[in-house]
């Protein structure tokens, strides 16, 4: 039995960037699947787990750790061979920045909960939904790319190897593509998912791959 239990949801960008992360480090992981359409995320027994009431959340070292930058931190810090960050400050830094860049400041304004609270103040329907995701998703992604293009970048968003920033912009670009935000001029991003996608620990991460029966 896998030491390590990620309570997961298919389709939740943050638990898709640490599935992405546990494949990336060779973990082995059992996933508690949490299914946010009915409500399971609220219920007394997941919330003395992750009081926020949501995903992902994970049980390791004998600790639930919440939130999935610090869980991918957590796990770079305790393996250090498996690291998904730089060795050196600046590139820790910028690292952080990227992945901060997607995580905080794209993810919380395109969260579900959050459009469809817009779609009731407003009264509108999916257009207006829809016309939200695709402005701050696009916005947020053109930011990303004005990092990825400081000549800093490798194969993948940091150097030649996949680490914390990846394991953010490739589900952050399946969202762009399930909304219709078009991304097809920025060029390191189209250069990175595209290496990012050849690998098995990408693969294997996918929503697709991970939807329940």
């Amino acid at each position: 039995m896998a030491d390590i239990i990620l309570y997961d949801y298919w389709r939740s960008s943050a638990s898709y960037r640490v599935r992405i992360a546990l494949n990336l480090m060779g973990l082995v992981y059992k996933a508690s699947f949490i299914n946010l359409l009915t409500g399971q995320h609220k219920t007394l027994e997941y919330l003395k787990k992750q009081p926020q009431g949501i995903v992902p959340a994970i049980d390791v070292d004998g600790q639930t750790i919440t939130q999935s930058l610090a869980i991918i931190e957590y796990f770079s810090q305790t393996r250090p061979d498996k690291s998904l960050l730089p060795n050196d400050a600046l590139g820790i830094a910028r690292v952080r920045s990227i992945s901060y860049a997607i995580a905080i400041e794209i993810h919380p304004i395109c969260n579900l909960s959050v459009v469809d609270h817009i779609e009731e103040i407003t009264g509108g329907g999916i257009e207006v939904k829809t016309a939200w995701m695709q402005c701050f998703i696009r916005k947020g992604l053109v930011d990303v790319e004005t990092y990825l293009s400081d000549g800093m970048s490798g194969k993948f968003c940091h150097s030649d190897t996949p680490g914390m920033a990846d394991c953010c912009l490739i589900p952050q670009l399946y969202n762009a593509a399930r909304w219709g935000a078009n991304y097809d001029d920025l060029a390191n991003i189209c250069r990175i998912e595209q290496a990012c996608n050849e690998l098995p620990a990408f693969q294997k991460a996918h929503p697709e791959a991970n939807k329940p029966d």
